[in-house]
């Protein structure tokens, strides 16, 4: 099965993040079709964690995206410095931004994260 284009996955997790009561932003759009997808929680507590696309391996034929942690609990400058570096390496990520103290982000976690 093909997996969703990115510019339609974003807008779809957006419109959920919003009736689940979250709040959640666009900060950064990357490439329509294939670009990566990176969230950002905001813990509003001084604390954020980031989430990325999982490793190949765990990927599967339901086309389905999965996210795995790469900064958990730390401060939110930590997370803006992996994102530029990030950004280096490929410039058409997406980056989405959720505030929300329980650190909840409604993401697909790959096995064992």
């Amino acid at each position: 099965m093909a997996r969703l284009r990115s510019d339609f996955w974003v807008s779809a997790y957006l419109r959920r993040c919003s009736v689940e009561g979250l709040d959640a932003a666009l900060r950064k759009r990357g490439a329509a079709e294939a670009g990566a997808i990176f969230v950002k929680v905001d813990h509003l507590d001084g604390t954020a964690s980031l989430y990325g696309p999982a490793p190949q391996v765990f990927l599967d034929d339901s086309g389905e995206r999965l996210f795995a942690p790469i900064l958990q609990g730390v401060m939110p400058l930590d997370v803006e410095e992996r994102m530029t570096r990030e950004l280096r390496f490929d410039p058409d990520l997406w980056l989405v931004e959720v505030d929300d103290r329980q650190g909840r982000h409604l993401l697909d976690l790959a096995p064992g994260d």
